[in-house]
């Protein structure tokens, strides 16, 4: 639930992945202006980057069903080459990367509940201090290190990779939400031939998830993605994608953005997202169908800004997206979920139609540079709980976030973030449906720095 991340969002630690529509696809969609063409290479040295990524990154979860709360804090190191092309008709390079996370605080009992997941969970142990009691504490990985590449072919402007990659679509969105990021390894192509479009196709065969070592700790069959986004003009953006993941189930979604500049500089942003998911019978036994889909009004004026949103979800089964096949899930990445209302709660379940109101608040025009903050409430109602009825939550997400602006630490970004999760009794209650809800705060210290 609401892994959040890639660090890009405007509420987030997590990449809220409504705000990865407005704002990765408003990216990918701008690529093919900005996308290099073969015959503009410098050479393989020349156009080459060395980028170290520090994050510092401590969350807690404190349940209010019984359980114990869940806390964990580590100190994250991702080292970034990515070379350019040679020159040539035909250009070829490597795209290579090394990770490296140590655990700060956890273990007793605190780690790996809810979802944290900062570092792998083993086994359970008797407690060597209090053993006549049968106490047990969690034995916790103290370190997690990964390293991979890519090579890569570019031709005009259509790049072929191959190797560990950490794709960023709507259909299959690594996680980058915690300590260490996910990464796939498999085959992408992505082209930028007619300008205003962006085309992805791609297929991966395994997943290191980003909480454990090995190529493929994720047990990944294999899962196939094919799509594009095209930009229109400078205020219509649309994006379609679709997904195959194997002996699990078959993805499309679809994005309509579409931004109205106003008076004095407001803007008026307009955004829908939508999936269309049919599951494997494989997999659920039943071959369940989902749609979910958001649709967001979000007006921009000074300093502040104020975000509307309806979501809804209908179907036979809630939406089901990340996490791995040996947890009985699906593979595609813990972020793949763009809608409007992903928090801490996606307020996805079966049925749920939820709304928002946000707002956020920009300090540079009151003499603080770099500081933002940004609150919301969302309630989901009507949620099918079968014979226990229907069962209701609702979220208040506040964040502070800091960007420094100059000196040393130029760049380093702070976020504090917290999050109040309640759930009714039935739908806390419910055997097929269990939920949790309490208070999270997470506190990430991100600290990116361009070495070549």
């Amino acid at each position: 639930m609401g892994s959040n991340t890639n660090y890009n969002s405007i509420y987030g630690i997590q990449m809220t992945k409504y705000k990865l529509s407005a704002i990765a696809l408003a990216l990918m969609t701008s690529a093919p202006a900005l996308a290099a063409s073969q015959a503009d290479s410098n050479g393989f040295v020349e156009d080459s980057s060395l980028d170290l990524f520090l994050r510092n990154a401590y969350m807690n979860r404190d349940y209010y069903d019984g359980r114990a709360d869940s806390t964990e804090w580590g100190q994250g190191a991702v080292l970034t080459f990515n070379s350019g092309f040679t020159q040539g008709k035909v250009g070829f390079g490597v795209d290579a990367f090394g990770m490296y996370g140590y655990r700060l605080d956890s273990g007793r009992g605190r780690a790996g509940n809810g979802g944290i997941d900062f570092f792998m969970v083993d086994r359970e142990l008797i407690d060597p201090a209090n053993p006549a009691a049968g106490s047990r504490i969690t034995d916790v990985e103290r370190d997690m290190a990964h390293a991979g590449a890519a090579v890569k072919a570019r031709f005009s402007k259509t790049v072929l990779s191959y190797g560990d990659q950490r794709p960023v679509l709507p259909v299959l969105s690594h996680d980058d939400s915690r300590l260490l990021p996910e990464a796939y390894t498999g085959t992408m192509i992505t082209s930028n031939e007619i300008d205003g479009l962006t085309v992805h196709a791609g297929r991966f065969h395994a997943q290191h998830r980003k909480s454990d070592e090995g190529r493929d700790s994720g047990e990944l069959n294999s899962i196939e993605v094919l799509g594009g986004s095209y930009q229109f003009n400078d205020n219509i953006r649309t994006a379609l994608y679709a997904s195959d993941v194997e002996d699990v189930l078959k993805r499309q979604y679809a994005n309509l953005n579409y931004i109205r500049p106003l008076n004095e500089g407001d803007t008026l942003t307009l955004d829908f997202s939508g999936y269309r998911t049919k599951q494997d019978k494989k997999w659920d036994g039943a071959g369940d169908r989902n749609n979910l889909w958001s649709l967001s009004a979000n007006y921009a004026t000074g300093p502040h800004d104020f975000t509307l949103a309806y979501q809804r979800s209908s179907g036979d089964t809630g939406y089901n997206y990340g996490f791995y096949q040996n947890e009985g899930a699906v593979g595609d990445g813990g972020t793949t979920i763009w809608v409007a209302n992903s928090f801490w709660s996606d307020f996805n379940q079966e049925d749920e139609r939820s709304w928002q109101l946000g707002y956020g608040l920009d300090f540079t025009q009151f003499g603080i540079p770099g500081l933002s903050y940004n609150i919301a409430y969302i309630r989901g109602t009507d949620i099918d709980l079968g014979a226990n009825g229907t069962g209701t939550e609702r979220e208040i997400f506040n964040q502070f976030k800091y960007v420094v602006q100059s000196g040393a630490a130029k760049d380093m970004s702070v976020r504090l973030r917290s999050s109040v999760l309640r759930v009714s009794n039935n739908f806390r209650n419910a055997e097929r449906n269990h939920h949790q809800d309490g208070n999270e705060v997470r506190i990430f210290i991100d600290f990116p720095m361009n070495i070549l």
